[in-house]
């Protein structure tokens, strides 16, 4: 006897009756928002874990930018390209001995610095990070982040916490509104002492001064002169690896065997 020949046969088709777990108008509906926001965290991290990722480097910059875009988008590009590669050789994305990889390659998983930065770790046969978000206008996941390592997200408060929570280190390229919104999102967690004391690199000096006049926030009395202490400027992807040393990054090093990074 089939469900619809049943004498409960309503009773069965009600909403009502299926399993909550596999309900998706419920689990999708505005009750669940918390559920869901567990949900984002939870599978994230799960994975993670898996993969022995404890600590990342995060590396924002424009989706606009391309390597073969007007100048000085080429050398942006490159760049964060070369930083990614450095970075997973010397920093520890590689599985240790002790099943833990450090300073992995963490980015927004979009095309641009993210694409660059996550194809710098592919070019090394290292893993690295993508955390994309649901756009209205469909984002696509670059081919350069470990799929097993490729998230999607709804909630940018949730995104923001996985880019944030792991992170040793910050490194910030040339970008728009979504950079501007998490560098001061990361300057303002290091100025109240929210988040430990991860050192921030903003690449191109002079893109970033002729954006943001920092003297003029001191003089109006909005940050302390103090706070510019937070960041460091480079122009080579080998400035920037040694500004990270330099505030206190811990490299790990690549181990003494060919790594094999499709092995979680």
């Amino acid at each position: 006897m089939d469900d619809q020949s049943h004498p409960s046969a309503r009773q069965l088709a009600s909403p009502t009756y299926r399993l909550a777990s596999l309900d998706h108008d419920f689990i999708l509906g505005h009750s669940m928002r918390g559920v869901r926001f567990l949900l984002e965290f939870a599978k994230a991290d799960e994975a993670l874990r898996a993969w022995g990722v404890r600590s990342t480097i995060v590396v924002f910059g424009s989706a606009r930018i391309r390597e073969d875009g007007p100048d000085p988008h080429p050398r942006w590009y490159a760049a964060a390209r070369a930083f990614g590669a450095l970075a997973s050789k010397e920093g520890g994305a590689y599985l240790s001995a002790s099943h833990e990889r450090h300073n992995v390659i963490c980015t927004g998983g979009g095309p641009g610095i993210m694409e660059a930065a996550n194809r710098g770790a592919f070019d090394v046969g290292a893993p690295s990070i993508g955390l994309n978000i649901t756009l209205p206008h469909e984002q696509f996941p670059n081919s350069y982040s470990t799929p097993e390592l490729t998230f999607r997200f709804h909630y940018f408060a949730m995104r923001k916490m996985h880019l944030a929570m792991r992170a040793y280190a910050l490194v910030v390229f040339p970008g728009g509104f979504g950079t501007l919104d998490e560098l001061f999102e990361l300057l303002t967690l290091r100025q109240t002492d929210k988040s430990p004391p991860i050192p921030i690199v903003l690449f191109d000096e002079a893109y970033w001064r002729s954006i943001i006049n920092f003297e003029a926030l001191i003089e109006h009395g909005m940050i302390a002169r103090s706070d510019l202490e937070y960041f460091r400027f480079a122009e080579t992807a080998e400035q920037v690896w040694q500004c990270l040393l330099d505030a206190g990054l811990k490299p790990h090093g690549a181990p003494d065997w060919d790594p094999d990074p499709s092995d979680p």
